[in-house]
């Protein structure tokens, strides 16, 4: 699996569901051209990855200290889902000048076994000034 997807046209509506073009919302932050601003952010870049399954993007925007191995992400990312829809429910922190935040999230998937919803608590950490994805709580 490549570590990037191809490339996506920045003027399609972006895949997190925040009514924004590619290029005014995850484009950027996956191509690495700039940080994620807020632990939302984030988590939208990173809802996008998964639904493109750019490696590269989950693994720069995973903590170190929790991060899979390469090998396991790729793994679940060659499974035949596919995203549908991000439901942001409830952010705690998490904002420009915090250190630490929390987004709940609903995702709704399609696969083999037919649809699927995913509920999280995601724990996202400051360092640095760049956001990362700590851990999660399923719900």
């Amino acid at each position: 699996m490549a570590d990037s997807p191809a490339p996506l046209l920045d003027d399609a509506r972006c895949l997190c569901g925040s009514g924004e073009v590619l290029g005014a919302c995850c484009g950027p932050v996956l191509r690495g051209q700039r940080r994620a601003p807020t632990a939302v952010a984030l988590m939208r870049s990173r809802y996008t990855a998964f639904a493109v399954r750019d490696l590269k993007h989950l693994l720069r925007s995973w903590h170190p200290s929790t991060a899979p191995a390469r090998e396991e992400l790729a793994d679940s990312l060659a499974e035949q889902v596919r995203w549908l829809r991000l439901d942001i429910l409830a952010t705690e922190a998490g904002g420009p000048f915090d250190e630490a935040g929390v987004v709940e999230f609903s995702a709704l998937s399609k696969g083999p076994g037919g649809r699927s919803v995913q509920r999280e608590r995601s724990r996202f950490v400051r360092e640095d000034g760049t956001w990362l994805y700590l851990d999660g709580e399923l719900g």
